[in-house]
């Protein structure tokens, strides 16, 4: 369905965008029979209409497009061309009359605004649209002129590349050069920005962020200068009555002076530069004070006008900041009247106010360019606030250093203090394959360094390669002339490190390291938040001892495999598992060596479940295992293999009277789902229950459920388990010390196993239980409710029901908390 869907909807786009051409071709037809035949009137004026509405609307579209295709260029040259050839016809009925000239105004327009394809496109349809008229025509009895078409095709094509050649030459000539204009324009402003102590470094030298943002704020910022210097100049021009008033500002060299603003209505004032030391300007920086003169004879030359000067008075006065020489204020006026004291001393205060306005510009400067870095802080604190995993927290951080300089390569390292190793944990750029993943021990390197010393390395991000090591000499960067490595520590706790590269020289200024070192730290803080919220999941959804799944974890897993088992119609079994004998184990060799068992249990449900597969500790020794798309017989297999593989192994703890070893086996029962329930609550009830049977049938032994099990019958069912690996009235061996020589076997043979649907149902009664011997210690083999020699004693049959009762009848240890003991950990097992 999607597929055809999609063959209509691209059906559709391509019928639209083949629509205006295919109405001029029509109209083009039309054309051409109009010639062979004249059409009726009707006829002729719905095609008419139909043109001029195609041109009007196809026109108007390509006028607002910015940047137009060349499909629709050639739809609009198209339908030019078809009307101007019914034009010609209909004015002079054929296309040797003095109207045919205005086709190739029509192509030479065309050739202006179109792209070179659809200009010679169109050039060709007028070329064939005329072949075909003149053929048309001579239907009608006319000869045909093909001597008269060849100069026609050939006009055509001259028009069409001289028009397109000359128009689009001069098009690229005033583009190149307003772009050279505009170049030098912001060359000009980023000089005047360095020259009013706007911009720190070059640009070049700065990332692009940076670079944008300083470019943006020197801009505003010479403006305001320029604005201001000029208000200043101007009152002071019409207050005294100056032809001209002019600041010149000095170069970093001291060697020009070039005109920063200026009020004047002199036509013949040159632009500059000036050298420092040349006339009244020399005058003025060599004495650092005004210089004053009056009467000056006409035709005087001075360095800032061309040719004569029409000026008597002249006054130049050094401007000063910070006691540092900046530039030089010049004034003069045409009437021969000397500047008084009174006038200098305004003059020297407009001086003044322009080396104010300059300075109060770049304390503003500096606080914007503050605020944007303040603003890219921000944005960095929101996105590692927002991050609450390891990786999402080194992805965010790695994104607001590109934010905040030019960055080719990032490395995050992760440091484990105990081991003394370092990981590269994430890298971005070049090398990610090579170095994601690599481990190395704490050396004299970068990374080592800045973990030792808790500062940035290298000095001012200057890399040599060559004597320097950023992670080993193995494991080494992309080559780039600018690295920085920043600690990440918190609490004087090392956690790691970002490792950023850029392949620009002095990438990492002052002002960039002090940003990126609070994004470093701002970065450290999330990650160990990072950390800490994984070890809160862990701690609220594993189990200390075993390192499995909760009980709250595994209901909510429960629910979710459940609604997919039921959406999906696919089976699930629940096994619910649970350590023979027990109470005993803990109540013989102490609560560390049970422990022992309930991790060693734990492991061999691990290592036996599929990725798929949920496993929890629900409590005490019960464990429960999910498994998706597994029906009863799966279910049995994998319960077999657990039970067996259980039986087999043999622990090894230290017990209260010295080392021990001891060996257990399961009773487990099985619930498939839908036969044995929709609801959570229901598996559940209905694999304890066939956990219960496997108990009161001698344990050792897997019970699947079956619907006779709710039946209430006075008799239990058959089980559906496999025989048991020892005899059924066997309990565990009891463990014994280390030292002590291996006792004599006092179990008897084991029965020959058959398969269990070999076995009636009412064969299979459930043993007698006896009592435990006083003491509270492990009964003997071959003493668990079945007399010596492995004969069983008759047992009355129970329902479910009773069996559930006589088991929760007997006593059970008390479930206590897990030790935290690490989850890792194995116990050692022999077969």
């Amino acid at each position: 369905m999607a597929n055809l869907v999609l063959a209509v909807l691209t059906a559709r786009r391509i019928a639209r965008n083949a629509a205006p051409l295919a109405c001029a071709l029509a109209l083009g037809g039309l054309v051409v029979l109009d010639a062979a035949e004249p059409l009726p009137k009707l006829a002729a004026a719905v095609a008419l209409i139909v043109l001029v509405a195609a041109l009007v609307q196809r026109a108007r579209r390509r006028a607002a497009a910015i940047e137009a295709s060349a499909l629709l260029d050639l739809e609009v040259g198209a339908l030019l061309v078809v009307a101007t050839f019914a034009a010609v016809l209909r004015l002079d009925g054929s296309l040797d009359g003095d109207a045919h000239a205005a086709l190739y105004v029509v192509i030479a327009l065309v050739s202006a605004f179109a792209r070179p394809g659809a200009s010679l496109l169109v050039a060709l349809a007028a070329a064939a649209l005329e072949l075909a008229v003149r053929s048309a025509m001579a239907k009608r009895g006319a000869p045909i002129a093909w001597g008269a078409a060849a100069p026609h095709i050939g006009f055509m094509a001259v028009f069409s590349v001289l028009n397109a050649a000359i128009l689009r030459a001069e098009i690229g000539r005033v583009r190149k050069a307003s772009n050279t204009r505009l170049k030098a324009e912001i060359e000009r402003l980023r000089d005047d920005a360095r020259s009013y102590r706007l911009l720190s470094a070059p640009a070049q030298a700065r990332g692009a962020a940076q670079k944008g943002d300083d470019e943006r704020l020197a801009r505003s910022g010479v403006e305001e200068i320029h604005q201001s210097v000029l208000f200043a100049l101007r009152l002071l021009r019409e207050s005294l009555d100056l032809y001209t008033a002019m600041l010149l500002w000095q170069n970093d060299a001291g060697t020009h002076l070039r005109i920063s603003e200026l009020a004047s209505d002199a036509p013949n004032l040159s632009e500059g530069p000036f050298l420092s030391g040349d006339g009244v300007f020399g005058a003025a920086i060599t004495q650092r004070a005004p210089v004053v003169i009056g009467g000056l004879k006409p035709g005087y030359k001075l360095p800032y006008y061309v040719g004569p000067s029409p000026v008597r008075a002249v006054c130049a006065l050094p401007v000063f900041e910070h006691g540092q020489l900046r530039g030089v204020l010049v004034v003069d006026r045409v009437e021969d009247r000397p500047f008084s004291p009174r006038e200098l001393e305004l003059i020297d205060e407009a001086c003044r106010y322009a080396v104010r306005a300059i300075q109060n510009e770049r304390v503003f400067v500096q606080l914007e360019r503050a605020k944007v870095e303040q603003g890219k802080l921000y944005r960095a604190a929101e996105a590692l606030g927002a991050a609450t995993t390891e990786p999402g927290v080194i992805e965010a951080g790695v994104t607001s250093a590109r934010e905040i300089t030019s960055v080719d390569f990032a490395a995050v390292t992760l440091y484990d203090e105990a081991q003394k190793v370092h990981e590269i944990r994430a890298v971005s750029g070049d090398g990610v394959a090579e170095l994601t993943g690599q481990r190395f021990r704490h050396n004299a390197g970068l990374v080592s360094m800045v973990l030792q010393n808790r500062h940035p390395l290298p000095y001012r991000g200057e890399y040599d390669e060559k004597r320097q090591v950023v992670f080993t000499r193995r494991v080494t960067p992309p080559s780039m002339p600018s690295i920085i490595v920043l600690p990440l520590v918190v609490h004087d706790r090392p956690l790691g490190t970002l490792v950023l590269g850029s392949r620009r020289r002095a990438a990492f200024t002052d002002s960039v390291r002090s940003t990126l070192e609070v994004l470093a730290s701002h970065m450290a803080v999330s990650l160990s938040n990072a950390r800490m919220m994984r070890r809160l999941e862990e701690l609220a959804t594993m189990d200390g001892l075993t390192g499995l799944l909760n009980k709250r974890a595994m209901l909510e897993v429960a629910d979710q495999k459940i609604t997919a088992a039921r959406r999906f119609s696919r089976r699930l079994s629940v096994l619910v598992t649970d350590i023979d004998h027990f109470k005993k184990v803990n109540d013989t060799y102490g609560h560390d060596v049970g422990d022992v068992i309930i991790k060693g249990l734990g492991d061999v449900l691990r290592r036996a479940k599929r990725t798929t597969d949920a496993v929890a500790r629900f409590g005490g020794e019960e464990f429960v295992v999910i498994c998706e798309e597994t029906d009863a017989r799966g279910a049995m297999l994998l319960a077999e293999r657990v039970r067996e593989e259980l039986g087999r192994t043999t622990f090894h703890a230290a017990g209260s009277s010295g080392p021990v070893q001891c060996q257990v086996t399961c009773s487990i029962g099985i619930a498939t789902y839908p036969e044995a329930g929709s609801t959570w609550e229901e598996l559940f009830k209905a694999a304890d229950e066939s956990l219960y049977v496997s108990k009161r049938s001698g344990r050792n032994r897997s019970t699947a459920w079956s619907p006779s099990m709710r039946s209430g019958s006075g008799h239990p069912p058959a089980p559906e388990a496999s025989a048991p690996a020892k005899p059924a009235s066997e309990p565990p061996a009891p463990a014994r010390p280390a030292s002590e020589p291996p006792a004599p076997s006092r179990s008897a043979p084991p029965a020959a196993a058959r398969p269990a649907s070999a076995r009636p149902a009412a064969a299979a009664p459930a043993p007698q239980r006896r009592a435990p011997a006083a003491g509270g210690g492990a009964a003997p083999a071959g003493h668990d409710g079945a007399p010596p020699g492995g004969k069983r004693a008759a047992a009355p049959s129970l329902s479910p029901a009773q069996a559930r009762a006589a088991v929760e009848a007997e006593p059970r240890s008390k479930p206590r908390r897990p030790p935290e003991v690490d989850p890792t950990s194995k116990p050692k097992t022999a077969a």
